[in-house]
């Protein structure tokens, strides 16, 4: 049981072409100031711009959950889902939607790509102050349980937003100490910790990066941050906004300033730049990964498991290796690690599927371990249900 446990935090994501454009920015324009510009796909492969999702002229239609309807915004305040000052961005892998939350505000916004619909969670959690910039939002993450999780530049909160009956509800889970060894590289000191970004690790502990390049490790069981060192290898003065895990697992960062991208790797905390000439400012990154999934291709494993989002309560289970036989059986965990589903299948002959039902199981975000007749896990697979 031990050995299952350990690969949920090393499950296999697919690795393919579109793969390419799955870490999202939130850009702005070449100005000395914060001047939002766009939403748009990255493909760090090539170092070139994607897809332009959503942008400053863009033409919006937001619904207020407070309201219950579509809502006229004032343009002429900072209360609005094209605000100049933004600096935070996730991406909702259960409902592939773009989360982001304007500076100078307490509002969550949530883009759909597909509709370019925007849902407004006026939030009563968040408690920003225009006169005070330790309190503005600058990071955000999907946190490995699937909520997207923010923080103020200070620390002072941390922001969790969940999903409950159809609805977006946002909670303060308080504030982030630093950790006693810190010293004078404080999270709450505006040259060591403030702006920057964030991204999630499978051990439900998260990764802060500061715009100096200094990383903290946030622990939200402990709610405190500990120091782990400065980022090697960036230019000096490199101002460092943004942040998101790529499909290898490392973190790829971005600068405001639209200077080069980097990928650093967590354990020696070097960074080396990505190769092409995308040199756009960059506020925030957003990706569906984090630290300590290992991203494999599942041509490998000779099965696989679609669709990856569930909309119909079932999976199906492909045998894709005639070198596999017995029987199949699969294994459903939640990101507690508690398993919440078994099913034994019949042998299943190459190139065949069988479905497994999930209607007894909530919306979420779940891992599917597949075992070969020895019981011997020989896929992990992380899947989010939304029904």
């Amino acid at each position: 049981m031990k050995k299952k446990l350990l690969s949920l935090a090393t499950l296999s994501t697919a690795i393919c072409a579109s793969a390419q454009q799955d870490i999202y920015a939130l850009t702005g324009k070449n100005s000395q100031n914060i001047v939002f510009s766009d939403f748009r796909t990255l493909d760090i492969h090539h170092g070139v711009s994607g897809n332009i999702i959503f942008g400053a002229e863009s033409t919006p239609k937001v619904f207020s959950q407070v309201f219950n309807k579509n809502v006229t915004e004032d343009k002429n305040t900072v209360n609005h889902s094209q605000a100049v000052s933004m600096a935070a961005l996730a991406y909702d892998e259960l409902n592939g939607k773009l989360v982001y939350i304007p500076m100078f505000t307490s509002n969550i916004y949530v883009l759909d790509q597909k509709s370019k619909d925007i849902t407004l969670l006026e939030s009563q959690a968040i408690k920003t102050s225009q006169c005070d910039i330790g309190s503005h939002i600058t990071r955000m993450t999907a946190g490995y349980d699937g909520n997207i999780y923010a923080m103020s530049n200070s620390g002072s909160q941390l922001i969790k937003i969940s999903k409950k009956d159809g609805k977006y509800i946002s909670t303060d889970l308080g504030a982030i100490k630093d950790d006693f060894s810190n010293g004078e590289n404080s999270l709450k000191v505006m040259t060591k910790g403030f702006g920057g970004d964030m991204v999630a690790a499978a051990d439900h502990n998260f990764y802060v990066f500061s715009a100096s390049g200094n990383v903290f490790k946030v622990s939200p069981k402990y709610m405190n941050a500990k120091f782990l060192g400065k980022i090697l290898g960036l230019p000096q003065n490199y101002s460092l906004n943004g942040a998101a895990v790529n499909s290898a697992g490392n973190v790829v960062v971005a600068s405001a300033r639209g200077e080069n991208m980097y990928e650093v790797t967590l354990n020696d905390l070097q960074a080396k730049p990505i190769a092409g000439e995308l040199k756009i400012p960059i506020y925030d990154l957003a990706s569906p990964y984090v630290v300590g999934e290992k991203l494999s291709s599942f041509a490998n494993s000779g099965v696989d498991v679609y669709p990856t989002k569930v909309d119909e309560n079932y999976i199906n289970i492909k045998l894709e290796d005639a070198k596999i036989t017995g029987n199949i059986s699969v294994e459903i965990y939640d990101f507690a690690g508690v398993k919440v589903m078994q099913k034994n299948l019949t042998s299943i002959e190459k190139n065949k599927t069988q479905k497994v039902d999930l209607n007894s199981l909530n919306s979420g975000v779940y891992v599917v371990s597949v075992l070969n007749g020895a019981n011997k896990v020989i896929l992990n697979k992380k899947i989010s249900l939304n029904k």
